[in-house]
């Protein structure tokens, strides 16, 4: 299982248990991963932010739902796509309706933890501020700014560690191991 998929359903559980620091630090985590997805989605910081508030809400409200033997990212992205759902006919958006069906269908959830096992398995091959790097701003969705600023190193040392990263992992899955 991927280290960031533990780390959560960890904090959960503990939450679920009554541990209200665990809870706080789920929040605090849940935040930024979720701004990402929806920023990416809707295009505008202030919808996302609007999104990212009302998730929080219902994982807070519907935290008794979560069945422990589960991914809990495939919960919370389950109600992340509910909650986009939601604000596209909020917005009365008219879209394909391949478009709105790749939104909502998302990939079969065994499918997408093995893929997230894989990514997870492939940064760890990596120096650790590149492979951080890579998930901060690829995965997780932070500016470069956002990324350099929470790991205490410059811009443009983020970008560099971004790029040999990408580089060194291309070269590792097409077979040219450095």
């Amino acid at each position: 299982m991927a280290a960031r998929e533990i780390e959560l359903k960890t904090m959960m559980t503990l939450a679920l248990d009554g541990d209200s620091t665990a809870y706080d630090a789920l929040l605090r985590t849940l935040a930024p991963l979720l701004r990402g997805f929806f920023h990416r989605r809707v295009g505008s910081e202030d919808v996302a932010e609007d999104l990212v508030q009302e998730t929080l809400i219902a994982v807070h409200s519907r935290r008794a739902t979560f069945d422990r033997a589960r991914p809990f990212t495939a919960w919370l992205y389950g109600i992340a796509r509910y909650k986009l759902a939601d604000h596209f006919r909020r917005s009365h958006r008219l879209a394909e309706v391949g478009e709105v069906d790749s939104e909502l269908e998302g990939p079969d959830l065994e499918s997408a933890n093995s893929a997230v096992i894989d990514v997870e398995r492939l940064l760890a091959l990596l120096p650790h501020k590149q492979g951080n790097a890579i998930r901060a701003t690829k995965i997780e969705g932070l500016s470069l700014a956002e990324a350099a600023s929470t790991a205490g190193i410059s811009e443009s040392d983020a970008k560099m560690s971004v790029y040999r990263g990408l580089k060194r992992l291309s070269a590792r899955v097409q077979g040219r191991v450095r």
